[in-house]
């Protein structure tokens, strides 16, 4: 999976005026959402949690464990959001909490009507392509990690929410709209990743196709063709579902590509470099850097030491 991004951290309540040590709250509302931001300083179980309305949560401190729906129960860690229908129940444990070590979180509730009136704009004006191709929520696609449009966007709403500016519900309004798009396309990235086949999207099969030769160099035409699509509406259409380009989303998969071969102590990172059609060695150890933070050389030295 990919790189977490973590969010900003609203600074914590003050000793003096927590109400509770558990999911002590703090609310701020709009006219169209509600944000509250959680904090907890002792540990506890099986804590009930439930909204009116569709809930954005994602967590900033600490370390959860999360009961949801009937699927087994996960950890929950900053970088990462969860996505609760309304009127779903969770039920959450704080193995860590303490004073010292408060769980944050977010939770972002979402009027109905905004969610619907966007989804209906969406394939209104921008549709997919694809038969019953539609803009909507994955309900059962409900954990991710953040990306960095993902957390622009859910940064901005809490600073919106937090802030005095007699405009922040018109701005909070707009931002709800990009947070919903950054949702669906986090979710359809997530889909991919996970190899699970959307039979509806036309791009699924240049996106098999980038799989399956990932060892080599590919260019945009070869994908818009196993697409049927011109260049310019595959490019259009794929950066609308993925909020990527394809070219990012190639360099994305090479990556990980990459990432699983150096899981291997004895490849060298020329072999690497190769096996993931890089031609210039030096290109692609820059190129590593930038999307993991270390060289190829230190990330297989600590994926090695890590074992």
């Amino acid at each position: 999976m990919s790189s977490k991004v973590l969010l900003h951290t609203p600074a914590l309540t003050h000793e003096k005026s927590l109400k509770t040590l558990v999911e002590n709250r703090t609310i701020f509302s709009l006219n169209h959402c509600e944000l509250n931001i959680f904090e907890t300083y002792e540990k506890s179980d099986l804590v009930p949690l439930k909204f009116n309305d569709l809930v954005v949560t994602s967590m900033l401190r600490g370390k959860k464990i999360m009961h949801l729906f009937d699927t087994p129960q996960f950890e929950y860690l900053p970088g990462e959001t969860v996505i609760v229908p309304s009127n779903v129940e969770m039920k959450i444990d704080f193995p860590e909490a303490s004073k010292e070590n408060p769980t944050q979180c977010i939770a972002l509730a979402i009027d109905h009507k905004i969610i619907t009136d966007t989804l209906g704009f969406l394939n209104e004006k921008y549709p997919k392509e694809g038969k019953n191709n539609l803009w909507k929520l994955d309900q059962e696609n409900y954990f991710f990690y953040n990306n960095i449009e993902l957390a622009g966007t859910i940064n901005k709403l809490i600073k919106e929410c937090m802030g005095t500016s007699i405009t922040k519900d018109a701005i909070a309004d707009i931002t709800l709209q990009e947070l919903i798009i950054r949702i669906i396309q986090t979710q359809t990235v997530k889909k991919f990743e996970d190899e699970i086949i959307d039979v509806t999207s036309p791009i699924t099969a240049s996106i098999n196709f980038i799989r399956d030769n990932i060892r080599e160099s590919i260019n945009l035409k070869q994908l818009s063709g196993k697409a049927c699509m011109s260049t310019t509406s595959f490019y259009r259409n794929f950066k609308r579902e993925l909020g990527m380009s394809p070219i990012e989303f190639i360099l994305n998969e090479k990556i990980k590509y990459a990432k699983k071969l150096l899981s291997n102590p004895k490849i060298n990172v020329a072999e690497v470099s190769y096996a993931t059609g890089f031609e210039d060695c030096n290109y692609f150890i820059r190129l590593f850097k930038k999307y993991e933070g270390v060289t190829p050389k230190q990330y297989q030295l600590m994926n090695f030491t890590s074992q």
